[in-house]
């Protein structure tokens, strides 16, 4: 005695299969495809995200580099001010009790100006570069704000076009297909400047 009724599903299963194939099954194919090519866009748009802060945020631990090397450079110049003024004093003390000073104050007041300027001019060079990495570093977070707007739009495009496989509903591929044509214009935008 068979357990359940015997009833021939091979030829439904077919008819089912056929029927599917002629009303979704090359939709469903378009919509794999597309989404297939966002998710590949939406790696490649995370990459360039990645790697533009990554490339900032070198850029900017440059800048606090450059920028300590600079401060280093303007506690020198004081340091040189001050042996200077000493100098100074010094040379005054002598002039006031009515003697000449000994001769090498005023070489030393007058060598260490000279250091002072060298000194200021690479500390402002320090400062220049400092603001060039801090220039750069801006310009790649811009750009790595495009990208990750690009990444966001491609995932958003990818589950919209999973929806639409779920539901076969075309109005909701289109939407797919919208946002990822906007997040495309995003990934592309920041090459172009």
């Amino acid at each position: 005695m068979p357990e359940g009724p015997e009833v021939e599903l091979d030829k439904q299963h077919e008819t089912i299969h056929e029927e599917f194939e002629k009303e979704g099954g090359s939709f469903l194919k378009q919509i794999s495809l597309t989404t297939a090519v966002l998710a590949v866009l939406a790696a490649l748009a995370s990459l360039q995200a990645g790697t533009t802060v990554n490339m900032a945020l070198a850029l900017r631990t440059e800048a606090v580099q450059l920028q300590s090397q600079a401060s280093d450079q303007w506690s020198y110049y004081q340091a040189k001010g001050i042996k200077s003024a000493v100098q100074e004093a010094s040379r005054s003390a002598w002039l006031a009790v009515g003697k000449e000073p000994p001769l090498g104050f005023e070489d030393k007041m007058k060598r260490y100006q000279e250091e002072q300027v060298e000194i200021s001019n690479k500390a402002k060079e320090k400062e220049k570069e400092r603001d060039e990495r801090m220039r750069e570093s801006e310009h790649l977070l811009h750009k790595h704000h495009g990208f990750a707007k690009s990444v966001t739009l491609f995932q958003v495009s990818i589950a919209l076009g999973a929806v639409a496989a779920l539901t076969r509903s075309r109005s909701v591929w289109v939407g797919s297909l919208l946002a990822g044509a906007a997040g495309l214009v995003l990934f592309i935008l920041p090459f172009t400047y």
